[in-house]
Formats: structure tokens, sequence, C-alpha cells
């Protein structure tokens, strides 16, 4: 470092100096790392929306912030706005208004299905049928509520009124990789001079019947209904797929030096990023790992780290056959023989996928991981994968001295980002 408040390469240092969280597991970080600590599950049966006929009925759901009237995008909104304001409150930042912008993760907007049966019900004199039909009524002056918060928008929107950040909010949707995204454009704005703080947050409330279905016609989902806290088994021989769920994650970003000159309380560092996308599928990762090795070469990096300077790794870690296989390759390509000895374990073998807010929720626990010095275990991982062998700190939690993490986030469409984290200098 050529000073206190600039990394190797000359720019701004990025301090962590307010963490919020919201999942299956409860509000606020205090809950969710009990839970975490023990091994808990937060994955239960589908009470939202009728399961008969479906091959999945599961899902890490986060209902006790009772929303009425309930839409995902309200829901979104309540989670982001929960984990937010634990951030900011820890941070001791703000009064009434936020000093610096928005970046906010979100999965794109849908209208949902009793929201579509009350549209065409309400247009059943209109000349037109079918989906025609429900445009003409969607497009109609009664439904302005309906129309805003079926905006990809509204979520940040709604938001940034309530926490009053400064500018236009940025929302950003890079499918599983979204909440890393989040926190990397944070980190770029601080590097780059325009802000001395920002707020990133991922959240998302996907578990809907539609999304659920389209997972399940994938056969990305773990079909394991009876034994749902079972389900989620993260490079175990017998994983079956994923496990959706939902929730929030939030950071407060600052330049270190204005963080200490204020006199914060610095959590951690946000020491690099990482993105690299490569366009294979739409849903399956390139053969050979280049686009998710290059992510995680480029935010190792870019951290102005070594490989074996990595204590652990929050794996990306879904359950998923190939992913798993993928990202212990990718993760073996980059860190070499340092991996037989750093552990890497997944989080959502306890909370399920969250999906957009993943990468956000995940950054929240690594810095909880080198702040208690304790490693969250892979639950339910009974049969280890001969083709996998990672230290997956099987079932119990695990003390540890971690300094630097490396937290993996890879998404659908093959967008992949990696952030390194650092301990408080």
């Amino acid at each position: 470092m050529t000073n206190a408040y600039r990394d190797s390469k000359g720019r701004p240092l990025v301090a962590v100096t307010g963490l919020g969280v919201v999942t299956s597991l409860g509000q606020g970080k205090e809950d969710n790392w009990a839970a975490l600590k023990t091994g808990r599950s937060g994955i239960r049966p589908i009470t939202r929306f009728p399961t008969d006929g479906l091959r999945t009925t599961i899902a890490g759901t986060v209902e006790f912030l009772g929303i009425e009237p309930y839409s995902a995008s309200a829901l979104s909104a309540a989670m982001a706005i929960a984990a937010a304001t634990e951030a900011i409150e820890q941070a001791r930042i703000a009064s009434s208004t936020f000093p610096g912008p928005l970046y906010l993760a979100t999965p794109p907007a849908e209208i949902e299905w009793p929201q579509r049966r009350a549209l065409y019900d309400a247009s059943s004199t209109s000349t037109e049928t079918g989906y025609k039909r429900l445009l003409a009524a969607a497009r109609g002056s009664e439904w302005r509520e309906l129309h805003a918060i079926s905006q990809f928008a509204s979520v940040a929107e709604c938001v940034a009124r309530r926490l009053g950040t400064r500018g236009l909010p940025v929302s950003v949707s890079t499918a599983c990789a979204s909440g890393a995204t989040a926190i990397q454009l944070g980190v770029e704005a601080i590097r780059r001079g325009d802000t001395t703080a920002a707020l990133c947050i991922g959240t998302d409330s996907s578990v809907q019947i539609e999304a659920l279905i389209r997972f399940s016609l994938l056969s990305a989902l773990s079909t394991r209904n009876d034994a749902p806290a079972e389900a989620s088994r993260p490079f175990s021989k017998e994983r079956d797929g994923f496990v959706m769920a939902e929730g929030a994650g939030a950071l407060v970003l600052e330049s270190y030096q204005a963080a200490i000159a204020r006199g914060a309380n610095v959590l951690g560092i946000v020491l690099g990023c990482g993105e690299k996308a490569d366009d294979y599928h739409r849903t399956r990762s390139k053969p050979d790992g280049t686009a998710i090795i290059g992510a995680i070469r480029n935010a190792v990096a870019d951290a102005g780290v070594d490989p074996g300077d990595i204590d652990y790794v929050n794996a990306h870690g879904t359950s998923t056959p190939e992913n798993d296989k993928m990202e212990y390759m990718s993760l073996r390509a980059v860190l070499g023989d340092h991996l037989t000895t750093t552990p890497a374990s997944s989080n959502k073998s306890m909370i399920g996928h969250t999906l957009s807010a993943s990468g956000a929720i995940e950054a929240v626990f690594s810095l909880l991981t080198i702040q208690n010095g304790v490693l969250p275990p892979t639950i339910n991982y009974v049969t280890p994968d001969p083709e996998i062998p990672i230290d997956a700190v099987a079932n119990s939690a695990r003390p540890a001295e971690v300094r630097t993490v490396l937290s993996n986030s890879f998404g659908f469409g093959g967008q992949n980002v990696c952030l390194v984290l650092g301990a408080p200098l």
C-alpha cells in the first residue's frame, strides 16, 4: 500500500461500515448468524400458493414481514429496506438521508397470476381475446398502481425514496451474480471519486409459481420435498438441484479515508472485484470453465493478493450437479494446490439460493465470518463427491482465523462476478 488510505494500485480503499440481512432464517445479522453457526436450515414447504401437481414444493420463503396486500415487488422492497436500515444504523452514517447513491440488484419485474386474472376479468367487455385483451386492460388508466409496481425500477425507486439516497438509483440484473454486481458498482464509484459512500443492496422475492415452474422445467430444482431441511446439498454426491429462496443483503461502502475521518467502525474492506461473462448457453456454464476461471482470477488480481492469500471461499455452491463441479474445477485452476487446504462452504445449504440477492447476502455472511472467526458449515454433506475433493466444512461450523475471503457468484447466461473481502486494517 502506498499509504493507509490507498491500495497497491493507488486507488482509494473501500471500507464496509454497515451490514444488514434478511433471509428465511430471520431478520437481521444476529438471528441469521446464530442459525448459520448451528447449521439450521430455513427451507420449508411452500404455503404462499397451491403446489398440487408440482415437482418441487419447498423453498426458503420470507413470510414474517407481513406484506399486505402481497406482491413480489412489495416484498422485495420491504426486505431491501429492512436490510438497508440495519446496515445504515450500524454505520451511523445518516440521519434522514443517506449521503451517497443506491445500487440495487433485483430480478426482472413481472405481473403475477392473481393480478393477471384481475386484469382479464376487468376487461370482460373488451372485443379482444386472450393475451391481447390482457394487454388492453393493462394499458388502462385504472391500473396505474399495478403498472407502477410492475416496472423494473420500481423497487429501487421505493427504497431510494424511503432512505433518501442521492441521485438516480441504479437497478441492476445480472442473474444470480446481481448482488455482487451491485457491490462492484459501488466499489467502482468510490474508486473513481464519484462519491465517498454508496449503499449496495441485493433483494429477491422470486418464489412465485411461474418462476418455480420455469426452474423446474429446466430440471434445476431439488425434489426432496419430504425433507425440506435436507434438500440443499452443495458438493455432496447425491445433490439433485438448488432450492429457490428469498432475502436481501445490504452493505454500506465508504472510502476508507472518509470512514476513518468521521470515526466509523470499519467492518472489513472490499479488496477486489472481478467479472467475466460468456455466451455459451442461456443456463449452462462454458464447459472449459474459462469465464468462471477468468472472474476468479480478475478478482484476485484486482485485490492485489496472491491466490495463496485466500483463507476461505464462500462458494456459490448451488447444489446442482454441473455448477458445483464447475466451481471446484475453476477454483482448482486458480488456487492450485492451495485449494487442498482452503475451506470452501456454501451458505445455500441452509438458506437456499436467493438468486439476484445471493451475492450481497453472501458478502454479508463472508464479512461476518471474518468478524467472528467462525466458518459456517455446508450442511447435508453426507456423501462426498469423489470428483469434488473439497474441504466443504462438512455439517458443523469450524473456528478459524480468516483475513481474506473469496466470495463467488455465478449466474445463468454466463454472468459471473467474484469479490475478495478482507479484514479491517
